[in-house]
């Protein structure tokens, strides 16, 4: 599904994607409410949404997204390189973002990439967003520390260094292990702590005093 206030940007965007076979634009929505009727009406698997919308913007539209019982992964569209809403929209769910001038064919890859369960943000940008935007407050740190017990000691040693913006190659290296075993447990992380992606998991650790 491709949600964008602009009909232009929708046109260029389905005409790209209707030329990868494997790719078929089921919706179009011109702003964050039409884009959660027409989720919650069909089957969409991937959402490329602009932030910045009439009506629901798309930080709005992607919580309200991520509370149909079969959610979209979604992809930000923006204008802008590492702003604040590029943090809250990864902050409320987000799989990765875009910006609008992106080279086509790495817009497909992307596509492909989420879709196959990765996200497109790499961990180093995630960190500088989180230490640029996020604050902690009180209770918002007490309620990290409790889900972070769900973890095991060597769930939490990913954890940190998931936090810290260390991609699972580099905690491969620093915790001796492979890398495909750092997958499995970041993983098991994202469905303990209930979060979507390791950008919540690195808020949350940070909320918890891990990783700073």
């Amino acid at each position: 599904m491709i949600v964008d206030d602009d009909a232009l940007v929708r046109l260029g965007l389905s005409d790209l994607l209707e030329g990868d076979p494997e790719i078929t634009v089921v919706a179009q929505a011109a702003d964050g409410v039409e884009a959660v009727e027409k989720a919650a009406a069909g089957q969409v698997d991937i959402a490329l949404m602009d932030v910045r919308m009439p009506r629901l913007d798309g930080i709005a539209a992607i919580a309200e997204l991520r509370r149909l019982p079969r959610p979209p992964r979604i992809i930000t569209l923006t204008t802008f390189d590492l702003d604040d809403y590029v943090y809250r929209a990864l902050a409320a769910g987000a799989d990765g973002f875009l910006l609008k001038d992106t080279d086509p064919a790495e817009i497909l890859r992307a596509v492909h990439l989420v879709a196959a369960g990765s996200a497109m943000l790499h961990p180093a940008a995630a960190r500088r967003l989180i230490d640029r935007y996020h604050a902690t407050t009180t209770p918002q740190s007490a309620a990290a520390q409790s889900r972070i017990k769900r973890l095991t000691p060597r769930e939490r040693d990913v954890l940190v260094l998931l936090a810290r913006g260390d991609t699972n190659a580099d905690i491969a290296e620093r915790l001796a292990m492979r890398e495909s075993t750092v997958k499995a447990h970041v993983s098991r992380i994202l469905a303990a702590l209930d979060v979507t992606n390791r950008v919540q998991a690195a808020l949350l650790a940070r909320d918890a005093g891990l990783g700073r």
